[in-house]
């Protein structure tokens, strides 16, 4: 017995999928630098930052003598207090997807995890250059007002320093999220952002065969130029480059391997 199909004149044709694109590291970018804000660390962390800066300024006007008051000595001073509290937000970027565990969400939608990893560095190198800014203009409004209440208030600036300051807060931004990609803890990370490098250099000023490598690794001394209005030497570049490659560049190359290889649970 032989069975005959008859033809269906309503065949429904299989339905093609639009492949979806990709999103771009732009605007990834633009969701790591939400993500900096939406937690309360981060937020906290960002106006604490803005407070340091203004609160230096104004101490300034108050305590520093007349001659003083100057462009350059307002914008300089606030570099060091915010450069340390810059590396912490590097870190907080970098660990969030393991500490709050999202990282299953994020690397689910976004399988590349090294272009999350790019997306967060990006975010935080473009946090570290609106510092520069804010302390620009907290020092520009200082000097205005220094001008308005008999200080010295001038504006000459060598643009070197702005510059220098711009390389200043990037590299310890970048130091700071290396630390978080190795270790992907924020409380570790941080220990160890602000330890090692200190125990390096005290280790550096007490044991003597120390003393040469710690003028090419100590990251106090190799950055102490950045903070001059002098030129800086070739050799001074050539300690920068070095000390970055120890404390910088190796632990974000071995934090990337770490993060590609570690599962997400």
């Amino acid at each position: 017995m032989t069975t005959i199909t008859a033809p269906t004149d309503g065949a429904v044709a299989p339905r093609q999928h639009t492949p979806v694109r990709r999103p771009s590291l732009l605007r990834l970018t633009v969701v790591e630098l939400r993500k900096l804000v939406d937690t309360r660390a981060g937020r906290w962390l960002l106006i604490t930052i803005g407070l340091v800066t203004a609160v230096i300024v104004i101490l300034q006007l108050i305590y520093a003598n007349d001659a003083d008051q100057t462009f350059p000595n307002f914008f300089t001073p606030s570099l060091l207090p915010v450069g340390v509290l810059l590396p912490v937000l590097g870190i907080l970027s970098i660990t969030s997807e393991w500490s709050q565990r999202t990282a299953l969400t994020t690397y689910a939608l976004v399988p590349r995890r090294e272009r999350v990893v790019a997306a967060k560095l990006n975010a935080v190198m473009l946090t570290a250059v609106a510092s520069v800014l804010t302390s620009l203009a907290v020092a520009a409004a200082g000097t205005l007002v220094a001008s308005a209440i008999g200080g010295a208030g001038t504006w000459q600036f060598d643009g070197s320093l702005l510059l220098n300051a711009v390389i200043l807060q990037v590299t310890g931004v970048l130091m700071g999220a290396a630390f978080g990609l190795l270790l992907l803890n924020p409380p570790l990370a941080i220990v160890g952002y602000l330890l090692l490098p200190t125990l390096w250099g005290v280790l550096g000023e007490m044991v003597k065969p120390l003393r040469g490598p710690s003028e090419w690794l100590d990251t106090s001394k190799t950055m102490e130029p950045l903070f001059s209005s002098d030129a800086v030497t070739g050799e001074q570049w050539g300690r920068m480059v070095v000390s970055l490659l120890v404390w910088m560049v190796l632990p974000l190359a071995a934090g990337l391997y770490r993060t590609m290889r570690r599962e997400v649970s």
